[in-house]
């Protein structure tokens, strides 16, 4: 079970991996009641926010792509952040300061939060790519 105070994780599919993850995608298609079966033999339905879920990050492994699971209360450093937006930490802190992303500090230390993150990115992406 994933913390809130965990890391993000990321998955690289591997090459041998990707037929594996193509036959999973057809299983998990949109209509599809999918069930896991635990430990003692008994059938668990899949919710469907978490096969939504589930269905968006196989079609990307299936592709080849990078996937990355973020819990959405997640506060970042500043470098994890940076990473995020895909900019220099010194070009974060930058927009901090300038107050156009909200951030607190722990200590010495900034913290930003991922909602806060993806809505500047959302805002950078319908601005062709100005913050």
């Amino acid at each position: 079970m994933l913390s809130q105070n965990e890391p993000i994780k990321s998955a690289i599919p591997q090459d041998e991996e990707i037929k594996l993850i193509k036959q999973l995608e057809k299983v998990l298609a949109p209509g599809s009641q999918p069930k896991m079966i635990d430990s003692n033999g008994e059938q668990v339905v899949i919710p469907e926010s978490v096969l939504i879920m589930w269905c968006q990050v196989v079609h990307a492994m299936a592709l080849g792509q990078t996937v990355s699971i973020v819990p959405q209360k997640q506060e970042m450093t500043t470098q994890e952040a940076a990473d995020f937006l895909n900019v220099s930490r010194p070009y974060l802190i930058k927009l901090l300061e300038q107050g156009q992303i909200p951030y607190i500090k722990v200590g010495s230390h900034r913290r930003v939060n991922l909602l806060d993150l993806s809505k500047c990115k959302e805002e950078r992406d319908k601005n062709d790519g100005k913050v």
